[in-house]
């Protein structure tokens, strides 16, 4: 049974660190008995950061209705993605931009492009805010447009949430989408039978009030539609931009907890060590989480923020049975790859 709101927010208000860390882990016990801790192997292609790099390797396309412009070469994703497979990866997280230039179809195509050469590879991509201006630039539905990226190969969306506040989530990110709109593509994702992710950013100065609320949203959907795979809670990076603010530990794990306590209805809550470092990571796996997202192979937005990301997936697993867990490789969709 879930937090009821009013209680979701007293622990927020309390100073019970440990007692709501071990309350968290009791749950995380009931749902993973086994002591098992995951995590995937993946990379995080930027296709904005790439048309920077790359722009060489730029062919002119043309979009119905509208100018002539240039998008990235697909073949500059495919080299990333074969390095991927070379290095031991199974998943590929993609997002970029909102790129007016690109037309729909040269999604469909990348999708495509990247299953007929990697059949095997999930392609975990794109957040609500990318999907709902393709749909915008595309003139087609909203439905229609994650079919039939979908169809091309899209396997899993990616979580992309904020803060579901639409107050606060103005305030930070105009670009971003709101409350609702986040809600619909990952509904319509669910009723046509994709898995999405949900995540959450905060320590950006919202109120207490605004993270349960996210919580309740999330919480809602799940029991509507079941399609999540894992919430993520990340706390929010000021390096390098013009925001400010930024959450301590002993915030992150309460937030870790609550989480924990809360989403009931979702199996996997995941604890950063991208944001938090690998000494909060194993705390965190104590304080609910039972799974340490990505070894990641490459991670454009946390290195943007100033974030060191250099580990290796020994080193990950060494971390995960210090803590007292057993490490289980597994994908985007928390199937289990090695048993060891």
């Amino acid at each position: 049974m879930s937090l009821a709101h009013h209680e979701a927010l007293a622990l927020f208000r309390s100073h019970d660190l440990i007692g709501i860390g071990v309350a968290a882990n009791a749950v995380r016990r009931k749902l993973h008995p086994e002591g098992v801790v995951t995590y995937v192997v993946d990379r995080n292609i930027n296709y904005t950061n790439l048309c920077t790099e790359y722009c060489t390797s730029y062919v002119p396309v043309k979009g119905p209705g509208r100018e002539e412009g240039y998008a990235l070469d697909h073949e500059v994703v495919y080299d990333k993605v074969r390095e991927t497979v070379d290095l031991g990866g199974t998943d590929v997280l993609m997002q970029g931009g909102l790129i007016p230039d690109l037309p729909f179809e040269w999604y469909e195509k990348l999708m495509r492009g990247i299953k007929q050469r990697f059949p095997r590879m999930h392609l975990h991509c794109f957040s609500a805010s990318e999907i709902l201006f393709m749909a915008e630039i595309s003139g087609l539905s909203l439905r229609t447009t994650i079919a039939r990226l979908r169809d091309a190969g899209l396997d899993s969306i990616l979580g992309g949430g904020e803060i579901l506040n639409d107050e606060e989530s103005y305030n930070v990110a105009r670009l971003k989408c709101l409350t609702e709109d986040w809600l619909r593509v990952h509904r319509t994702a669910h009723q046509l039978g994709m898995r999405t992710a949900a995540t959450m950013v905060f320590g950006r100065g919202e109120k207490l009030e605004h993270r349960v609320n996210h919580l309740q949203h999330v919480y809602d959907l799940q029991e509507e539609t079941g399609g999540f795979t894992a919430f993520i809670p990340w706390t929010f990076q000021p390096h390098n931009t013009a925001l400010g603010g930024e959450a301590t530990s002993v915030e992150y794990l309460k937030t870790l907890a609550i989480a924990r306590l809360f989403l009931t209805n979702i199996k996997n809550v995941q604890a950063s060590w991208v944001t938090q470092g690998l000494k909060v990571l194993q705390l965190g796996l104590r304080f609910g989480g039972n799974d340490i997202g990505s070894v990641m192979l490459e991670g454009n937005a946390v290195r943007a923020a100033g974030v060191s990301n250099c580990t290796t997936e020994e080193e990950l697993r060494h971390i995960i049975r210090d803590a007292g867990f057993r490490p289980v490789q597994r994908d985007a969709l928390y199937r289990i790859y090695f048993l060891n």
